[in-house]
């Protein structure tokens, strides 16, 4: 069929038309109406099925992730008890108020224990107070040899309670000796009395923090 042929064809008489121009108007109004279809409606639905599909594979993964964790309950809580068993032990490394005392007794005996001469021996006015303990900086000033002062160091190291050297300076004398300048950390655990205010305090803070 020529063009001339297809240009002689009556749109009014379609049903008189050759088989393959119908088929070709058939398959044109099947374009126009899928096309849109498309635009119209389906774009939005595959959209949407798109969107259901993400939310599905989500919830798919929360879903195996929750079942992982309740396979691994018991393994949890075991974990969490002996994390809380390691805590307990630690939290017996820190002194109580009634002990601070000796604990100070305890440093100093450890430096007079190794020869060592305290030109300054000084704790601070006040604690700085944290979430579960309180941490008491003392200031300290010592003589000695070299040997001496190494020894000191690691007999601090060794106390059954947490006692920390920081913002260590040594300086160099006369006659061999050395003079060091540190901070000693000691830290004590809070009492349920302080405890309790301390988690009054928190919940006034935040408290105050949400009004704002």
């Amino acid at each position: 069929m020529t063009l001339d042929d297809l240009r002689r064809l009556d749109p009014k008489k379609i049903g008189s038309w050759p088989i393959a121009p119908k088929l070709g108007t058939l398959l044109i109004a099947l374009l126009l109406i899928t096309g849109a279809s498309y635009w119209f409606d389906w774009q939005n639905q595959i959209e949407q099925i798109k969107t259901e599909k993400t939310k599905e594979d989500q919830l798919r993964n929360t879903f195996i992730d929750k079942k992982k964790q309740a396979i691994n309950l018991d393994a949890y809580l075991q974990q969490k008890a002996d994390i809380e068993k390691q805590f307990g032990a630690l939290l017996k490394q820190l002194p109580g108020k009634s002990e601070m005392d000796a604990l100070l007794t305890d440093i100093n005996q450890a430096g007079l224990g190794r020869g060592l001469q305290f030109e300054l021996f000084k704790p601070a006015a006040g604690e700085s107070v944290k979430d579960f303990y309180a941490e008491l900086p003392i200031t300290i000033k010592i003589t000695g040899n070299y040997h001496d002062i190494g020894a000191f160091a690691s007999d601090i190291g060794k106390l059954s309670r947490i006692v920390t050297l920081n913002d260590i300076g040594l300086q160099s004398s006369k006659g061999g000796t050395l003079t060091m300048d540190a901070t000693a950390k000691t830290f004590r655990y809070l009492d349920e009395t302080e405890l309790s205010q301390q988690r009054k305090a928190a919940a006034k803070d935040k408290k105050g923090g949400a009004k704002k």
